[in-house]
């Protein structure tokens, strides 16, 4: 396939699943839409008028492989504001290809999305934010060896060369910081560090990314990040801390603990969402 066949080949994709999203939706098209990240699932059962879009009956959309990712497309409202919720994500280990981790955002953007929040479980480098808090994502760091945008640029995305100074909107943080301090939840700060995974990193990594400033180190986030910055997305992201980075702590990592911790945090991360959602929607 030509290089303008295989742009042409992704653009009507992924407009093709947006034609499939609205014309199968009566209600309000949303502004906002959030990407629930492993043990958060539980925020879908918050929505009023929801409609339930399973991932493998849209054209084209890739489907998570992964233990707590169910992979449904929410719309319906949040506190009365009309909301998306992408209840799962495929992720780089799964060996979904680049373009691939990037489809979802896309689709929001030209489904009407104009603010994308993130979420996701991660490992805090902060041993002052344990398990069950949350950080404010401010900046991120790409150690995740991919990147959607490598390739051919499709100008209807967006631009070849995109700057990421404000990728993580400063507005959409401060708004964040308020709901926090009016909720009186301690929502700590920092920078995510995106690795690929599926492990998780070792002692001397955390270390390292300790050392260069990191906050949380997760396997995710940044491709749709890149994404939907591109397509002029508003960018903000939320880490529940479900585990210390390797090292920090004597106990070895696991998936369930991750789980666990998450659907803690969750109750704290529902609350500030709402909030912010009905601020910005």
């Amino acid at each position: 396939m030509s290089t303008d066949a295989t742009l042409n080949a992704t653009y009507e994709e992924v407009m093709d699943c947006a034609a499939f999203i609205k014309a199968n939706y009566a209600g309000e098209m949303p502004k906002v839409a959030l990407v629930l990240g492993s043990g958060l699932n539980q925020m879908a059962d918050e929505l009023t008028d929801a409609v339930r879009f399973p991932y493998h009956g849209l054209p084209n959309f890739p489907t998570p492989t992964v233990e707590g990712h169910s992979g449904v497309l929410h719309l319906g409202k949040l506190g009365g504001t009309p909301v998306a919720f992408l209840q799962g994500r495929v992720h780089g280990y799964e060996g979904q290809s680049e373009q691939k981790l990037a489809f979802a955002t896309r689709v929001m953007w030209a489904i009407g999305i104009e603010t994308l929040i993130l979420t996701n479980a991660a490992g805090s480098l902060n041993p002052e934010a344990g398990p069950g808090n949350l950080m404010l994502i401010t900046d991120h760091i790409n150690n995740m060896g991919l990147n959607p945008l490598v390739g051919p640029n499709d100008d209807r995305f967006g631009p070849r060369f995109k700057d990421m100074t404000y990728c993580w909107d400063p507005k959409h943080n401060d708004t964040l910081r308020a709901c926090a301090k009016g909720l009186d939840i301690n929502l700590f700060e920092g920078v995510y560090v995106g690795m690929r995974g599926p492990n998780f990193e070792t002692p001397a990594e955390i270390k390292m990314w300790q050392t260069l400033g990191g906050g949380a180190v997760g396997m995710s986030t940044i491709p749709e990040a890149l994404a939907g910055h591109h397509c002029g997305l508003r960018i903000c992201g939320i880490s529940t801390m479900t585990n210390y980075g390797a090292g920090i702590m004597p106990e070895e990592l696991n998936h369930e603990e991750v789980m666990e911790f998450g659907a803690i945090a969750a109750v704290n991360l529902a609350k500030l969402l709402t909030a912010f959602i009905n601020k910005v929607g």
